[in-house]
């Protein structure tokens, strides 16, 4: 996976600086906060993680983006704290921690699209964890109109950076839903004014999962008291949210 760049981990931070107080107080009443230390998921910049900290929770993150740690340990750093931060794939995750809760929000994991890969990493978070061993996931499937698209869906959108300049993104999404494959080719353009700054291509792939079939893959990866339920999002144009809840 070709993601989460500098200009990427720009335009997200200025596209989503806070999570909303809903999505937050969600997580707040279902993580453990005096249990343990907690393990955030593929963390990004810390758009939860940062907040979560600031509210008491021990709490530490992984993700796979350099861009998106340092600009997490950035935003830490502005609010006078410190968070332990790892670079690792979940594939392989191997940290010096256990921890009594972990969570992946806005269907990240999604982003491991092998299945083999995803058991994997369950099976390695799932070594991570001590009672109460709490994994909390948030997961979607596209919208029937977005399964049957019949040709790349194009969106233009920009965000504007603190120092006046701007980042504009080009999204061409492509769905194969007999495959469940959504990919999307992302072209940024940071400029000032009509002068170009920088340019920058990722690629993202994600799949999707019935609550059946993730609930099958946490029970094959040694997950048990596996439970589906409500997402802190709204469903959006169609497109059905859950989250799920395991114990390892």
């Amino acid at each position: 996976m070709h993601a989460y760049g500098p200009l990427s981990t720009l335009f997200y931070d200025a596209d989503k600086p806070v999570a909303p107080e809903g999505e937050l107080a969600w997580y707040a009443t279902r993580l453990p906060k005096d249990a343990g230390l907690l393990l955030e998921l593929m963390c990004g910049s810390g758009r939860l993680l940062v907040p979560l900290a600031e509210d008491g929770y021990k709490i530490h993150g992984v993700d796979f983006s350099p861009s998106m740690l340092a600009s997490c340990e950035a935003r830490l750093a502005a609010r006078g704290m410190k968070a332990p931060l790892f670079r690792q794939d979940l594939t392989q995750l191997n940290l010096p921690f256990r921890y009594s809760a972990a969570f992946v929000s806005w269907g990240s994991f999604q982003l491991i699209t092998d299945p083999a890969a995803a058991s994997s990493a369950l099976r390695r978070v799932r070594a991570h964890l001590v009672d109460p061993g709490l994994l909390l996931m948030e997961m979607f499937v596209p919208a029937e109109s977005t399964q049957r698209l019949g040709a790349p869906l194009v969106e233009v959108r920009t965000a504007w950076l603190a120092d006046g300049t701007q980042i504009a993104l080009r999204s061409e999404s492509t769905v194969w839903a007999d495959a469940r494959t959504w990919r999307t080719e992302n072209r940024y353009a940071h400029r000032r004014g009509a002068t170009r700054l920088a340019e920058e291509h990722e690629t993202l792939t994600l799949t999707w999962y019935s609550p059946d079939e993730i609930t099958a893959i946490l029970a094959d990866s040694g997950f048990h008291d596996v439970t589906t339920g409500a997402s802190p999002r709204n469903d959006d144009g169609g497109e059905m949210t859950f989250s799920v809840s395991a114990r390892a």
